[in-house]
């Protein structure tokens, strides 16, 4: 009697019978052309994909927006000093540090809209969670913060001091 042997084709295996030789070796020869690729399709992807995970925030424009149609309250979570310098028009001064015990700065009804603002927008990312604790219902960072707010244009006041 014969003995038998089985062969079982690993993953390479069954790639190259499926592929061919010739495309095998294209794969083989060209592996800096294809990474450079998913690199460069990954990184155009992250800011979408990244904006999704973490909420996203709103731009100068659709901050406008919500103002107007949905009377959206824009709160400065930059320093006291910050906010003197420049802040968004209309805009309420409320530091990250003190959001917490903040009373009569934000408003009751937690079911208005709130865009925080900071000068780039990583604090007002972390100022979401806060507020969203404290029961408030929508809240979004503007993104790039109040950088992103003068790029477009729109107005800006300063503090007496």
């Amino acid at each position: 009697m014969q003995s038998l042997k089985f062969y079982n084709p690993g993953p390479l295996q069954t790639l190259f019978n499926r592929l061919g030789p010739s495309k095998v070796n294209f794969l083989i020869d060209n592996w800096y052309l294809i990474l450079a690729a998913l690199v460069s399709g990954g990184l155009l992807l992250w800011p979408s994909v990244g904006r999704g995970a973490r909420g996203g925030g709103v731009t100068p424009g659709q901050a406008v927006q919500m103002m107007n149609r949905e009377k959206a309250v824009v709160v400065d979570i930059s320093e006291p000093k910050e906010y003197a310098v420049a802040h968004v028009a209309g805009s309420r001064n409320v530091p990250l540090a003190s959001l917490e015990s903040a009373g009569k700065e934000l408003p009751s009804n937690k079911a208005l809209p709130l865009i925080l603002v900071c000068a780039t927008g990583a604090r007002a990312s972390r100022g979401v969670a806060t507020l969203q604790k404290l029961g408030y219902q929508k809240v979004v960072p503007l993104a790039g913060g109040l950088a992103a707010w003068r790029e477009a244009n729109l107005p800006i006041e300063k503090s007496a001091s």
